[in-house]
């Protein structure tokens, strides 16, 4: 059975994006597959949450994934920092990760720009830690976004680099795995590009928000003044509308608003109030179970617990196995 690693930073809540994008997936996936799937608290520390903050967040997202599905007697569900064995693997290949490649990710490049005064080293080797997330238990299936490939390139990269250093085939190549053939990418509500957490608030639907709430976000969606001319292409922003009605409306449903645009008929406050009411319908069985995981702590201390033994007995072995080709070995 192959092995596939995946993490979400505990920056916040889950969205529509990470659930339609990646979680119906794994649901999918820990059926067929030996699956890992951590809370990334390690990563987040790149933007300093306060302790609360962090702590609030980490729960956040075991609850979620919980609510939406992933089975910790099917998949390993685990806290990054409740596995040291990452950060010691971390450090092993930080010694052969080199300045100018890591410079060069886009993604460093991206963060510089947006934020100067916070250019710190975890940033700088936040590949490396993500290749240690993937090599500690040697995944070869990595499910990733088009913004995380070039990652997941450096992973390879310095998995290959530590077997030509100690000649060895220790460690297999991982690559980009997606369980279905039609990826699904979710739009945000500001007409600008996808849902994000890093876009705001209102940019995203949360899989806990409130009926009311999601009224409001979408409602406050982006739109223009209307079409002008029968069948005309439509616009980004009104083009996300229709790409978010896609995924949680009925396929009449979507051909009816459809329809009302080709003619110049459309009225896009029905549209709206028909895409957030479709929403909160579709989220509500999520919803249910978040409010119910959240107040059981006995629970979600179990899921923790159980996750960080099963994820430590996997890296607690090729912690052992590097080292011991590393050339630590006791006298």
């Amino acid at each position: 059975m192959e092995t596939v690693v995946s993490g979400i930073r505990s920056t916040g809540n889950l969205h529509l994006g990470n659930y339609y994008g990646a979680i119906q997936n794994f649901v999918k996936m820990q059926q067929e597959y030996k699956c890992y799937f951590f809370i990334a608290d390690l990563h987040s520390l790149t933007t300093h949450p306060t302790p609360e903050n962090l702590h609030g967040n980490v729960k956040q997202v075991l609850v979620e994934y919980l609510a939406a599905g992933i089975d910790p007697e099917k998949a390993t569900i685990y806290v990054q920092s409740d596995v040291p064995e990452i950060a010691e693997l971390y450090l092993y290949m930080n010694m052969n990760a080199y300045l100018g490649e890591l410079e060069r990710s886009t993604s460093f490049k991206d963060k510089v720009r947006a934020n100067p005064e916070n250019v710190n080293a975890g940033l700088l080797t936040y590949p490396v830690l993500m290749a240690a997330d993937i090599l500690i238990h040697k995944a070869t299936k990595v499910p990733v976004g088009k913004d995380q490939e070039q990652h997941l390139e450096m992973a390879r990269t310095f998995g290959n680099r530590f077997n030509r250093l100690y000649n060895t085939e220790y460690f297999a190549e991982p690559f980009a795995f997606s369980y279905s053939a039609n990826l699904v990418k979710i739009p945000g509500l500001d007409g600008k590009g996808k849902m994000g957490k890093s876009e705001g608030e209102a940019n995203a639907v949360y899989l806990s928000d409130s009926p009311e709430v999601i009224r409001k976000k979408v409602m406050r969606a982006v739109t223009d003044a209307g079409p002008t001319v029968e069948n005309q292409e439509k616009p980004s922003e009104i083009q996300n509308l229709f790409d978010l009605m896609k995924v949680v409306s009925s396929a009449d449903t979507v051909q009816h608003f459809d329809s009302l645009y080709n003619k110049c008929q459309i009225r896009y406050g029905d549209l709206k109030k028909q895409l957030a009411e479709d929403m909160i319908i579709a989220t509500a069985p999520i919803r249910e179970r978040i409010d119910a995981i959240a107040n059981d702590p006995a629970y979600l201390r179990k899921v923790a617990e159980q996750g960080a033994d099963k994820a430590r007995e996997s890296a607690r072995r090729t912690i052992s196995e590097v080292r011991e080709i590393i050339g630590f070995r006791k006298f």
